[in-house]
């Protein structure tokens, strides 16, 4: 809000004693000292690029996010973010990579982006992604590392490729399609078809067969009719996913889509958001049930103390966003493999235990 509506919010909001914007990290202390001393600041602007302002690590010690680059170039009629981060900046793979080596022993190095696959495209003239994998995991402290926002037109077969030979890199790819019908598409200023995102979908699991595929949806975009959103629930029985995420339209002000006619009411949209969710929910639990009396590699992450169990994810489970494991065992570390034999499952999450586990 303040980077965007700073002129806006800064004279009116005059309960508010700090204003800082999304790049402004570096000025948090002293804006408080500022407030502390009865001062109303506004630091919108004022600060250095979020790759020289240094990391705070959130997560787990045993995975992190690597932020690769900042902004976006794709202009989607529903989306606010190039407003307000600014055009796509790729940050040096010299600096990722010392910021990866600094992380400590990482599990699992999570790629993030507003689009993981044009990275370097700004930076080198060309696309640069598969060069910083490559040197991502050729660093000793880094296990494996997954990617996520990878926007369909740019998955190309260098990038297939380096996803199937590198023995680091998860078989796991986060594809946002966001919708699968070209006159919605079109109409969201997204790049490709129906007919090409199955192309996609088929050429993946072609070339990396155990590969797990995401995606997000959104429900409810204007003038979308009914018959769009059911062709959108055939697309997603033929293209199986692993894991998808739901979202109905959200009308945001100043975007080119707010301006379109044809907004459907609230209630449409969550409705059709169900819909979504209740035929993925049926494929979910299919892929799900395969895995039952089969031994996966599940990485620990903690306990579940409400059911007293340990909980983790298999190489298709992205945090936070996904599914997750329950299983019993004697004893499990947090950031450690487990060798874990599937015994039921839900259409989210699947259950196991370890083989030295009696019950």
């Amino acid at each position: 809000l303040p980077q965007k509506y700073v002129r806006e919010t800064y004279p009116s909001l005059t309960e508010a004693d700090v204003f800082l914007g999304t790049y402004d990290y570096d000025k948090f202390f002293e804006a408080l000292n500022c407030a502390y001393e009865g001062q109303r600041v506004n630091f919108v602007g004022c600060g250095e690029e979020p790759c020289g302002t240094g990391r705070v690590v959130s997560t787990p010690q045993h995975y992190a996010y690597l932020k690769i680059a900042d902004g976006c170039n794709n202009r989607c009629t529903y989306c606010l973010i190039p407003k307000i981060r600014g055009k796509y900046v790729s940050y040096p793979i010299e600096e990722l990579t010392k910021e990866a080596s600094l992380l400590g022993e990482i599990s699992e190095l999570i790629l993030v982006a507003q689009d993981v696959t044009r990275y370097g495209a700004d930076l080198y003239g060309q696309v640069k992604l598969v060069g910083l994998l490559r040197s991502l995991t050729a660093l000793d402290n880094i296990l494996s590392v997954r990617l996520l926002y990878c926007y369909p037109d740019m998955i190309d077969d260098a990038l297939i490729a380096e996803i199937r030979d590198n023995p680091k890199i998860i078989k796991y790819v986060d594809i946002p399609l966001q919708h699968s019908e070209d006159r919605i598409l079109k109409l969201m200023n997204r790049k490709g078809s129906r007919a090409e995102y199955l192309s996609l979908i088929n050429k993946l699991r072609n070339e990396i067969p155990e590969i797990a595929l995401r995606s997000t949806f959104i429900a409810g975009f204007p003038t979308e009719t009914e018959e769009e959103c059911d062709a959108l629930c055939g697309f997603l029985r033929e293209a199986k996913l692993f894991n998808c995420g739901f979202f109905a339209y959200s009308r945001e002000p100043d975007t080119a889509a707010y301006k379109l006619k044809g907004q459907l009411p609230y209630s449409v949209k969550r409705a059709r958001v169900k819909k979504l969710y209740s035929v993925q929910r049926e494929i979910s639990d299919g892929i799900l049930r395969s895995f039952v009396g089969k031994k996966i590699k599940v990485l620990c992450d903690g306990i579940d103390y409400d059911n007293n169990r340990f909980e983790g994810r298999a190489y298709f489970n992205a945090p936070d966003i996904d599914g997750k494991v329950y299983f019993n065992s004697p004893k499990a570390t947090q950031g450690e493999f487990y060798d874990v034999i599937i015994t039921n499952n839900d259409s989210y999450d699947l259950f196991g235990r370890t083989e030295d586990f009696q019950k």
